[in-house]
C-alpha cells in the first residue's frame, strides 16, 4: 500500500465576546440596514435558550471576525485570553480542500456556541489565512426521533462546528479557532503549546513562596532542587526545561522516573538553562484539582516536559511516558545554535 501524505494540526483556539468590536472586517460603503442585519445576526442575547444561541452560530459573518491584515496565528490568538479548550474531529488530513469539523469547549468545560471562525498557517510565523467562516451544524434530531439517551445527556455536543480549508501542501498546521460569545468580554480556547509557539508567562512556586517548605510543592522523596527559580522570570532570557509532574501522585505512574531522569540531564545541562518542576495538584491533593499553572497551560494529563529556546518559544515537548534520550534531545532542541 502507498503511503499518502497527510496534514496534522497544531491547535490554539479563541473565544471573543460579543461586545469586542472585532468586526474589523466589515464594508463601510455597506448601509444601515445591511450593518444592523449583520450586528443582529452575530449577537446573542445574554438570556438566549441553547436552540437560539445555536441558530445564530448557524450564520457567522465575515465581518464577526478579526482580519488578519499580514498577523501570524499567534498575534491573532494573543489578541485574546486562553482559557478553554478547542477540540478537533479530525486531526489528520490529506493535502487538498478538507472539511475541518471542532467543538469548543468555554473555562468552565461547557461547549460554546456562538459565530465561529478559523484560521490556519502553515508555518510558524507566517501571515495566517482566513477567517474560514464555521457554521454550527445542530447533533441534535427533532423529538420524535430523539432517543431517551441522548435527551438525558444534558453535557453531551448539541451542534458541531464545520468549515473547508485548502491544504496546498503535506505538513503540520496551526489552526486558531474564533467564536463569539455573549459576556462582553474576552476569553480563550487554546490546544496545547505547541513548537514555535510563545507559552502563558505563568508564576511557578518556588522556595521563597513556598515559605522554605518543599513538601508542599513538591512530592518527590526526597524533594529536588529545580524550585529555586520561578518561571516568569526567566522565560525569554535564556533556555528553560519546565517539568509538569508529580511523583507521589501521578495517575500514570510515570511521573517519579521522569523527574529522576529529568535531574539526571540537569546535572548535565544545569549550566546552560534552567530546570524548573511544578506539581499538578493545588496543595498536593487530587480532590482540590489541578494547580492554576496547569490550567494556563491547558494540560489535563501528566507528566509533560517543555523545552523553550533563549527567545520563549518552545522548542520541543513531550508526553507521558518518555525516556532519558527523549529528554536530552528536548534540552539540546532548545540550547542548538540559533535557537
Amino acid at each position: 500500500m502507498r503511503r499518502r501524505a497527510i496534514v496534522s494540526f497544531a491547535v490554539l483556539g479563541a473565544v471573543v465576546a460579543a461586545g469586542a468590536g472585532c468586526g474589523g472586517g466589515d464594508n463601510k460603503a455597506a448601509s444601515t440596514r445591511k450593518q444592523r442585519s449583520s450586528r443582529a445576526t452575530s449577537t446573542i442575547p445574554a438570556d438566549a435558550s441553547l436552540e437560539q444561541r445555536i441558530a445564530i452560530a448557524e450564520r457567522p459573518r465575515r465581518g464577526d471576525f478579526p482580519p488578519v491584515r499580514g498577523r501570524t496565528l499567534g498575534d491573532l490568538a494573543a489578541s485574546v485570553s486562553a482559557s478553554g479548550q478547542l477540540g478537533l474531529a479530525s486531526s489528520t488530513l490529506l493535502p487538498r480542500t478538507e472539511r475541518v469539523a471542532f467543538g469548543v469547549l468555554g473555562p468552565d468545560k461547557h461547549f460554546l456556541y456562538g459565530p465561529t471562525a478559523l484560521y490556519v498557517t502553515s508555518r510558524s510565523g507566517a501571515p495566517a489565512q482566513g477567517p474560514f467562516l464555521a457554521p454550527a451544524d445542530s447533533t441534535v434530531a427533532r423529538a420524535p426521533f430523539l432517543s431517551k439517551t441522548s435527551a438525558a445527556d444534558t453535557a453531551d455536543i448539541k451542534a458541531i462546528y464545520e468549515t473547508q480549508i485548502p491544504f496546498r501542501r503535506p505538513g503540520q498546521y496551526g489552526v486558531l479557532a474564533v467564536t463569539k460569545v455573549t459576556s462582553g468580554r474576552l476569553v480563550g480556547a487554546t490546544g496545547t503549546l505547541d513548537v514555535g509557539e510563545r507559552p502563558p508567562r505563568i508564576s511557578t512556586d518556588t522556595i521563597a513562596s513556598a515559605g522554605g517548605d518543599l513538601k508542599k510543592i513538591d512530592t518527590r522523596v526526597p524533594p529536588d532542587d529545580m524550585h529555586k527559580v520561578n518561571f516568569k522570570d526567566v522565560i525569554g532570557r535564556r533556555p528553560v526545561a519546565l517539568l509538569f509532574a508529580t511523583p507521589a501522585l501521578c495517575q500514570s505512574r510515570t511521573c517519579g522516573p521522569v523527574t529522576d531522569l529529568t535531574l539526571q540531564v540537569k546535572s548535565q545541562y544545569g549550566k546552560r538553562m534552567t530546570f524548573i518542576h511544578e506539581e499538578i495538584y493545588v496543595k498536593n491533593n487530587p480532590d482540590k484539582g489541578l494547580r492554576p499553572q496547569l490550567h494556563a497551560f491547558h494540560l489535563e494529563t501528566e507528566p509533560w516536559l517543555f523545552t523553550f529556546d533563549r527567545h520563549g518559544r518552545v522548542a520541543a515537548r513531550l508526553e507521558g511516558s518518555f525516556g532519558i534520550s527523549a529528554i536530552r534531545r528536548a534540552v539540546q532542541a532548545a540550547l542548538k545554535p540559533g535557537a
